[in-house]
């Protein structure tokens, strides 16, 4: 029944559905899984790095993590050249309303900007749903630290905790169970970790299928976003005992 409606993003089908669009977030549930986790004093977002082959070679700045402004940063999961076109449509959008109002653009305002943009790419004849899914981490004065998601269809919702990419209904169920109110920031490092380390496909976890950065506020009170260095991030996968130390390590 499928087949004659999904030729068109435009098109609904007699159940009220974009096939065009769901075929999108199933691209998503292709790629590798990106875990935010909103803490009191800070959000962490933590990302799979898929090595699809031995003789790639590993990039040293990040794959899955993004700086948008220096108050909010963003993780992916889906196409990475679509990812690329949206994050510098919401880094431009970020300066604009800088460079007009003199202070930083709030969050949601960000994240519902750059929804916009995508809601756009369903309803016109012609184009493609863009297939990525965020996971947007920010602070602002106004609400404090937030945790965002959007995806393909332009819908975008607010979280304590949220998982994209593979095996996220598994993912969430989990920080369901484990997920508290007033979890610091450390705890939720820790939370994320052991989530990933159980709903990747990969049997070890290491520091090169990892990546993890954090937005905090500095006791200057200016917004910090810090993506983890591999070295201490293999470290902090001993310490949490997700993996075994290596002879150099120990």
């Amino acid at each position: 029944m499928s087949r004659r409606y999904d030729s068109r993003t435009t098109i609904f089908s007699p159940e009220g559905r974009l096939y065009q669009v769901e075929y999108a977030m199933e691209a998503i549930g292709n790629a590798g899984t990106a875990i935010g986790i909103l803490s009191k004093d800070g959000v962490v977002l933590v990302g799979e790095k898929k090595v699809t082959s031995k003789l790639l070679q590993t990039s040293t700045s990040a794959e899955k993590m993004y700086k948008i402004d220096d108050h909010v940063a963003c993780a992916v999961a889906g196409i990475m050249s679509d990812a690329n076109i949206l994050i510098n449509t919401a880094r431009v959008q970020a300066q604009r309303y800088t460079y007009a109002y003199q202070e930083p653009m709030p969050v949601e305002q960000l994240v519902q900007s750059l929804c916009d943009t995508k809601q756009g790419y369903t309803q016109f004849g012609g184009l493609r749903p863009f297939g990525v899914s965020f996971l947007f981490a920010g602070w602002d004065k106004n609400f404090g630290f937030q945790l965002y998601t959007s995806d393909p269809s332009g819908n975008y919702g607010g979280w304590k905790a949220a998982a994209i990419g593979a095996n996220n209904q598994a993912a969430q169920s989990m920080l369901k169970q484990d997920y508290k109110d007033d979890i610091m920031r450390e705890e939720a490092v820790q939370l994320a970790v052991k989530v990933l380390s159980k709903t990747m496909d990969s049997t070890s976890l290491t520091s090169e299928k990892l990546e993890l950065a954090e937005v905090f506020l500095l006791p200057s009170g200016n917004v910090k976003y810090q993506v983890c260095s591999p070295e201490s991030l293999a470290k902090l996968l001993v310490k949490f005992g997700v993996t075994q130390p290596t002879a150099e390590a120990s």
